[in-house]
C-alpha cells in the first residue's frame, strides 16, 4: 500500500498532474471564450424570445459536454487506464438510460399519437388537469394554449402549457373536437311560477336560435328545452351545440338576448331570491 502512495507523491507524477490540470483549465478557458464570442454573435442576430432561448440553451449544452469530455480524457490519460474506457462508457450509458426513462416513455407516447391520432393540432383537449387547444406536438411535450386556468370559464388564459408526453399513459384524454367542432352547452333561466311558461319557453328557445343562427345547420341538433321545478320558480334550460372555442362567448350572447326579451315581455318574470309579505284578513 505504501508503494502506490509513494508513486503518487513522486515529484515527476506531481509535475505531470499539475501540467495536465493546467492544460485542462487552459482548454476550458479557451473554449469558453470562443463559445462566448459565438453565443454573443448569435444573440445579436436572434429576433424572437424562442431564438434567444435556443442560443442560450445550446450554448450551455456544448459547454457541459466539452468540460465532461476534457475531464474524462485527462483522467484516463493520467491514469493510463484506457482499457477501462469501455466500462466507463457502459456505465455512462446505463446511467443515462435510467435518467431518461420519462423522455423515452414520452417518445413512445408521441409514436402512439402519430399512429392512433387521439387528437390533432388545433383540437381542444382535456389532459389530466390541463385544458386547452393543442398548438404543437413534439417528441417530448405537447404544447397546449390553456383555457380557464387561473380564471373560470372557457376563455384563453394566454399561457402555453408544456405537458410531458409520458402523461398520456397515466391520465385520461378528453377530446372536445374529436368528431366535430361543436360542444354541448346550456343556459338556465329561472322564471316565476306566475309567468306564462309557454311564452318563457318560446323566448329562451328563440334567443338561442337567434344567436346561434349560422351554426344551427351544421351542428348535430337543434336547441332543446328542459324544465325543472325549483324552490323559487321553474328552471327553463336551453341545451344547444356551440362552437367549442367560443362556448363562453355564445352563452353570454344568449343570456343577454334572453334577459332583453324577458324585460319586454309583460307575462314573464325572472325569479330571484327575495322576500314578499302578504297580509290576509281573518275570516
Amino acid at each position: 500500500m505504501a508503494e502506490p502512495i509513494l508513486d503518487i507523491l513522486n515529484f515527476d507524477n506531481i509535475i505531470s498532474l499539475a501540467v495536465k490540470t493546467l492544460a485542462v483549465i487552459f482548454l476550458i478557458v479557451i473554449f469558453n471564450s470562443f463559445l462566448g464570442i459565438i453565443t454573443q454573435s448569435l444573440l445579436r442576430k436572434a429576433k424572437t424570445k424562442k431564438q434567444i432561448s435556443n442560443v442560450e440553451i445550446f450554448s450551455q449544452i456544448f459547454k457541459y459536454i466539452f468540460i465532461l469530455l476534457v475531464v474524462v480524457f485527462a483522467v484516463l490519460s493520467y491514469s493510463g487506464a484506457w482499457s477501462g474506457f469501455g466500462i466507463f462508457l457502459g456505465l455512462l450509458s446505463a446511467a443515462i438510460g435510467f435518467a431518461l426513462q420519462k423522455p423515452i416513455t414520452g417518445i413512445a407516447a408521441w409514436m402512439m399519437v402519430v399512429a392512433k391520432r387521439p387528437f390533432d393540432i388545433g383540437d381542444r383537449i382535456f389532459l389530466g388537469d390541463i385544458k386547452g387547444d393543442v398548438t404543437d406536438i413534439t417528441l417530448t411535450h405537447i404544447h397546449i394554449a390553456e383555457i380557464g386556468g387561473i380564471i373560470d370559464g372557457e376563455e384563453s388564459s394566454g399561457r402555453i402549457v408544456l405537458v410531458p408526453n409520458s402523461l398520456m399513459f397515466e391520465k385520461n384524454i378528453i377530446n372536445y373536437t374529436y368528431n366535430h367542432d361543436f360542444v354541448f352547452d346550456s343556459v338556465i333561466t329561472t322564471v316565476t311560477y306566475e309567468s306564462n311558461l309557454d311564452h318563457a319557453i318560446e323566448i329562451v328557445r328563440e334567443s338561442a336560435r337567434t344567436k346561434l343562427g349560422k351554426f344551427i345547420a351544421r351542428s348535430p341538433s337543434e336547441p332543446r328545452i328542459r324544465l325543472d321545478f325549483m324552490p323559487s320558480g321553474i328552471d327553463v334550460q336551453v341545451k344547444y351545440f356551440s362552437p367549442s372555442r367560443e362556448l363562453h362567448e355564445y352563452s353570454s350572447r344568449i343570456t343577454k338576448e334572453i334577459f332583453d326579451r324577458i324585460n319586454e315581455a309583460p307575462d314573464v318574470e325572472i325569479a330571484y331570491p327575495h322576500t314578499e309579505v302578504v297580509f290576509r284578513r281573518k275570516a
